[in-house]
């Protein structure tokens, strides 16, 4: 059973969420936030596995709500819920921690699977803005060095993977890619968070871009340009 705390200020949009959750066999909505205070409380004392925030909360907004959760050492991971598919608050979020993101406005199927696909250790980034998003925002931003100095901790091998891996692909294209084994991969994405500290693909997707290792509008070969749900 994946557990759920469901965080927005709106009563209406917290409701229908919990019940388009509730009504799947294998999820469980645990308990509502109706601000970023409330869901750092309830996320240390429910301690869910998915935390589905909403950015723009009172007294506390979902960017330092996510900074805190992901910041507290559980295993809490968050999906970042948004009415705009650009904007300045997701990326920050997804530099603080989160795991994801998907529009408001998505599918109900769509949400669904972000939450098993959120807690089962994948990374969820919206279809249409993946690259997109942390394109626009690490092409504002000089490389940060001192993420930079931290790819020292690589192979070559694993520095190819990382630049595959920010580029969307999944680990079967990056398996077929480097002509290796899907086990390999996963042996090789594994060792990369643990070195780098990454909770997921979606820190490492900005980490990349920072760092400098791949450059915004200059994806990795054999990288795919159209939507993914999910890398």
């Amino acid at each position: 059973m994946i557990t759920v705390l469901v965080a927005d200020d709106q009563a209406m949009i917290r409701a229908g969420f919990a019940a388009l959750l509730a009504a799947q066999p294998d999820l469980q909505v645990v308990g509502e936030a109706a601000d970023g205070l409330e869901a750092v409380v309830a996320a240390r004392d429910l301690r869910p596995d998915v935390v589905l925030m909403d950015v723009r909360m009172p007294n506390l907004d979902g960017l330092e709500a996510t900074r805190r959760i992901t910041g507290a050492g559980g295993d809490s991971k968050v999906i970042i819920l948004t009415t705009f598919d650009i904007d300045d608050y997701v990326y920050a979020a997804l530099r603080g921690g989160a795991s994801g993101f998907l529009l408001k406005d998505a599918p109900p199927a769509d949400l669904i699977t972000a939450v098993r696909v959120i807690a089962a250790g994948e990374a969820l980034l919206a279809p249409s803005v993946t690259r997109r998003l942390i394109e626009e925002f690490a092409a504002r931003l000089p490389i940060d060095e001192r993420e930079a100095l931290r790819l020292n901790a690589l192979t070559p091998r694993e520095l190819d993977v990382l630049r595959l891996v920010a580029s969307g692909l999944a680990n079967t294209e990056i398996a077929g890619e480097l002509t290796i084994a899907e086990e390999t991969v996963k042996s090789h994405v594994g060792r990369i968070f643990t070195k780098l500290g990454l909770r997921d693909r979606a820190q490492a997707v900005v980490l990349a871009y920072e760092s400098g290792l791949v450059v915004p509008g200059n994806p990795a070969p054999g990288a795919r340009r159209g939507p993914r749900l999910r890398s």
